[in-house]
């Protein structure tokens, strides 16, 4: 099977897509013949390197996907851009530590606004844009802190936690309309939000509690998400795809 025919005439949309994982998605999806809606909320210089990279035709949206009005603002203007929307990979979010006896609503808000309530908003908008005769697949990005935790950052777990219970429910009551929605579950991976840690002595001990030894580069998550939007997972829906170097076999 040619990958590149499963994705003929393909819109993608990717949340968080001006860098890291949503990036390097964009960029694969790209390769493959796809029509890239890029989003960005902040940084539009980014976002245009990122456009200038495409080989496809590619567009670039902002929205702030915090509030319910961000994610229908992006969602009405992507389904205008070309028509329709067959793949929505919802990537972006934050990862703030927090310590329980310190955290405030405010930063337990912030967290959960961004990082699950957003994906309610935005897959229902979306669905009306989906071809109603051939369906659709939707990714969430979720984090093997939703499997097993993570300490200093409770909020960013649950909410981790959120999102893999919501692809498991979607994936249910979408597959009447031929909606397939999986996850991918990365573990630690070079992105901007994780270089400040990634750092000495604890980039050390992060890497011994790895089997295959080593931290993810972006490009090595994204292939995961395109195997799951393409036709070799046509009866794949409600996984939650590890791509962590074996880590969360540990925890």
């Amino acid at each position: 099977m040619d990958l590149a025919k499963n994705f003929n005439d393909k819109v993608v949309l990717i949340t968080g897509s001006s860098r890291g994982i949503g990036r390097a998605c964009a960029k694969t999806f790209s390769e493959l013949g796809c029509k890239i809606i890029i989003h960005y909320n902040k940084n539009a210089t980014a976002a245009m390197e990122v456009k200038e990279s495409m080989n496809t035709e590619t567009q670039i949206l902002q929205a702030d996907l915090s509030h319910e009005s961000g994610c229908k603002k992006l969602i009405s203007e992507a389904g205008e851009t070309f028509g329709k929307i067959d793949i929505l990979v919802i990537n972006h979010g934050i990862w703030e530590r927090g310590e329980i006896n310190k955290i405030t609503t405010n930063d337990l808000n912030r967290t959960i606004d961004l990082n699950l309530k957003s994906l309610f908003y935005l897959t229902r908008e979306t669905i009306p844009f989906f071809p109603s005769n051939k369906g659709g697949s939707i990714i969430l990005i979720s984090s093997t802190a939703g499997q097993r935790g993570e300490a200093n950052y409770s909020q960013y777990a649950a909410s981790k936690g959120g999102v893999i219970a919501l692809t498991k429910s979607l994936a249910v009551e979408l597959a009447p309309r031929k909606i397939r929605v999986n996850a991918v579950a990365p573990g630690w991976v070079k992105t901007d939000m994780a270089n400040d840690v990634l750092q000495g002595d604890y980039l050390k001990e992060i890497i011994a509690t790895i089997p295959l030894k080593k931290i993810a580069a972006p490009e090595d998550i994204a292939p995961s998400v395109v195997f799951l939007a393409s036709n070799y997972a046509n009866h794949i829906t409600g996984e939650i795809l590890n791509v962590n170097g074996g880590s969360v076999l540990c925890g």
